[in-house]
């Protein structure tokens, strides 16, 4: 992000880089993430086309220094003790409990939004609770969620929603006006980059075929920042690679677009 925003008492927004890799089941990497991200960061136009406004300005932001999945949930709530959004880099999708944990603290009423390829709702994988695999099984013993884009999972993963009606809140085809009459008015966004097509995004450890497209995918952010009030998000399973910057300036650019959105 620019210098000249990093400054803690003037930001609304805080970036938490959180380059945790330990579970990843295919394609490595996400660990290099965070700091691909923040490297493009630092090329992107301050001023968003679309919003008419340079975002930086109008609510700024602090980088925070690198965190382990550890510690995450405490310097998570640490910033929302302070009124800042945070803004979380992965890493891998199992990430995200953690964040949900210290929001929820905060925000009782909290929904996540889940956008994404995969369903994640395995109890179990590999031997681990705490798969990336298991991220929204885990989310949801903390509060609802509802998921949006997915187009891959298991059986067993099925016929777990569906014997649990979460069935009912998987969006196969994202529809904006459905998703947000199942959202609460608090809401946490968790996005992982495989939400995207292939062609869009290639940089991801398990791509899957199909996919938004980048104008679909800020289409669905606008509609729902413009009815819920977003807390927080995460921008995870990026995988960047070598000689190829593009999905780094993609990755970069969503994650400004969105605190865009937000200041709107």
């Amino acid at each position: 992000m620019p210098n000249q925003a990093h400054n803690y008492t003037k930001a609304r927004y805080v970036v938490i880089p959180c380059p945790h890799e330990q579970t990843t089941s295919y394609g490595k990497g996400t660990k290099h993430g965070p700091a691909a991200i923040l490297r493009a960061s630092q090329e992107i136009e301050w001023y968003d086309l679309e919003l008419g406004y340079e975002t930086f300005v109008r609510k700024p932001v602090f980088t925070d220094k690198a965190q382990t999945i550890n510690n995450l949930e405490a310097r998570v709530a640490s910033h929302l003790s302070q009124q800042k959004i945070p803004v979380v880099l992965g890493g891998e999708h199992s990430i995200t409990p953690s964040v949900v944990r210290a929001i929820k603290a905060k925000y009782p009423e909290l929904s996540v939004l889940q956008l994404d390829a995969h369903a994640d709702l395995r109890d179990t994988y590999e031997g681990r609770q705490d798969s990336h695999a298991c991220v929204m099984r885990r989310v949801l013993e903390i509060c609802p969620a509802v998921q949006a884009g997915i187009r891959s999972m298991s059986k067993a993963e099925f016929d777990w929603a569906k014997e649990s009606r979460q069935l009912e809140k998987i969006n196969f085809f994202p529809d904006a006006d459905k998703i947000n009459q199942q959202l609460s008015e608090a809401v946490y966004i968790t996005i992982d980059v495989d939400i995207l097509d292939p062609a869009v995004m290639p940089a991801t450890g398990t791509p899957e075929p199909g996919g938004l497209t980048w104008f679909g995918l800020l289409e669905l952010l606008q509609a729902v920042c413009a009815q819920k009030k977003v807390v927080g998000f995460d921008l995870v399973e990026f995988s960047p690679r070598p000689h190829d910057q593009a999905a780094d300036f993609t990755a970069a650019k969503l994650i400004y677009k969105l605190m865009g959105l937000m200041a709107a």
